[in-house]
């Protein structure tokens, strides 16, 4: 209040002022001196000024911090409104939240309520199975009661061994499975070999018909020398410009041919020049032998060898089995070996060994009865290989029980060698043998209707009778075919038995 007072006070002097002012100004030029009385005039006019200045600037310093206070109180209302709004959302969300919680409660109650339903109904038929057990039981002696509750008890641990068993073999395949397919590929990726086939014929190509006569000589003479000197049957047919030398020893053969090759270039056919063209043929095979024997020691990364087992590697290059170079097999076979025994961590040196010399007694059982592998462990026993070696020669075959691990890695090595794409070829009558021998050897087992042998032998189907045989018996029974097919027939690679069992119900509408 009394600062208005003042302000309206001031007002006043101003105006006052005013009007001196302008009296002061109308007779300025009419008078020069100021009285008192207008000079304390003057002084009150400029006091007034100033209050009404200060005044001014207190009121708007005064209104300025009025405008800010109210602005900061707006801004606070806003924040307040934007948090109001927020919590508002936030509940809204918690009550939609809440309302699928309830829903979904609910679903999980109707669902339980059809468990307990479903679970009555089945505690309800196995009351009435129980009852009718006991009904059963109830006619029974004794001693029938006894037999029949250790014959339930057997079926029911029988059930669960087999239930485990089968589980345990499920993981235990799947992971040696694993492992083994990552080894063997990383094993044959790393392979280069060619895929060529050798021919167990050997022919001779003629210049021209006429020379089969000379070959036969004056009543057969020179045909009957050869066939003497040489040891092979001279094959003269009706094919023409060919003749075929046949013999069961490969090297024997080879000699033949070569001399037969000899004198029909040379032109003289006749009892001595056989002779003589059969001692230069020997000597060629002869040189040709130990060449390849060093030169595949050479490709395998052998120095050190008996000379007597060189000679006999040489002599494989002139045999076959199944129509693959078995020199080749060997040399193959030893890279395998070895790219295993690396990926597994174990020594390379006597595994490679033991593949390289694994079919060694196949160059002489054309002379030796008795299984190659047996046949080789000796040979390579006697010219003073390690036992590690001798063991996995003569294992290979499972002859003899393999014992290390060096002898199972020269198994997988020569059946990588001899199953892959082209490696051999095998006679249509033997083949058909064989598989008509795996379906007879199936079909003997009980529950077994239908065998099927499918892609070349690789993969047998069994269809059995599904009320016969359930699901954990079939299981049981895959696995007695395995081990029926391992211990009972030969083969490279390994077999695929497929047990199916599918039940159909027919019936007719009328």
């Amino acid at each position: 209040m009394d600062m208005s007072l003042l302000v309206v006070g001031a007002l006043g002097l101003v105006a006052i002022g005013s009007s001196m002012s302008v009296l002061v100004l109308q007779g300025r030029y009419r008078r020069k001196v100021l009285t008192p009385q207008e000079e304390k005039m003057g002084a009150a006019r400029r006091e007034a000024q100033r209050i009404l200045n200060r005044a001014e600037r207190e009121g708007r310093a005064r209104a300025e911090a009025y405008r800010e206070r109210e602005e900061a109180q707006l801004d606070h209302r806003r924040v307040e409104h934007a948090a109001a709004e927020g919590r508002l959302i936030q509940r809204e969300k918690t009550l939609e939240q809440r309302a699928a919680n309830l829903a979904q409660r609910e679903q999980m109650l109707l669902h339980r309520e059809a468990s307990v339903s479903e679970l009555r109904t089945e505690v309800e038929l196995m009351a009435e199975d129980a009852r009718a057990d006991l009904e059963r039981i109830g006619s029974l002696d004794a001693r029938a009661a006894k037999e029949e509750l250790v014959n339930r008890v057997r079926d029911e641990a029988r059930r669960e061994a087999m239930l485990l068993v089968r589980d345990s073999e499920m993981r235990a395949r799947e992971e040696a499975d694993r492992r083994a397919r990552r080894i063997l590929a990383t094993a044959i990726e790393r392979l280069s070999s060619e895929v060529v086939a050798e021919s167990t014929v050997s022919a001779v190509q003629l210049p021209r018909e006429e020379m089969k006569g000379r070959i036969i000589g004056r009543e057969g003479r020179n045909i009957r020398a050869f066939e003497a000197v040489t040891g092979v049957n001279l094959v003269v047919d009706e094919t023409p410009e060919m003749v075929v030398v046949a013999s069961f020893d490969p090297v024997r053969r080879e000699v033949a041919r070569i001399t037969l090759e000899k004198l029909v270039a040379d032109g003289r056919i006749h009892p001595a020049a056989i002779e003589e063209f059969y001692a230069k043929a020997q000597a060629e095979v002869d040189q040709s032998v130990r060449d390849a024997g060093e030169w595949a020691m050479l490709d395998v990364g052998m120095s050190r060898m008996h000379p007597e087992l060189i000679t006999l590697l040489g002599r494989l290059k002139y045999r076959t089995s199944y129509g693959q170079n078995v020199l080749n097999h060997l040399v193959e076979s030893a890279h395998i070996a070895g790219m295993l025994s690396a990926e597994l961590g174990v020594d390379p040196a006597p595994v490679k060994r033991s593949a390289f010399l694994h079919d060694i007694g196949k160059a002489v059982t054309h002379h030796v009865e008795g299984a190659h592998a047996l046949i080789g462990a000796e040979i390579a026993r006697r010219f003073g290989e390690e036992a590690a070696v001798v063991h996995g020669i003569e294992a290979h075959h499972n002859d003899v029980e393999p014992r290390t691990l060096l002898s199972i890695i020269v198994q997988a090595a020569d059946t990588v060698s001899a199953a892959r794409p082209g490696a051999r070829r095998e006679a249509l009558e033997s083949y058909t043998k064989r598989l008509v021998q795996m379906e007879e050897m199936i079909k003997a087992f009980d529950g077994v209707e239908r065998v099927f042998a499918m892609q070349a032998g690789r993969e047998v189907r069994v269809v059995v009778d599904p009320r016969t045989v359930d699901d954990l018996e079939a299981a049981h029974l895959v696995r007695s075919i395995s081990r029926r097919l391992e211990e009972d027939l030969r083969y490279s690679g390994q077999i695929e038995v497929t047990v199916i069992r599918e039940l159909r119900v027919t019936d007719y509408a009328r």
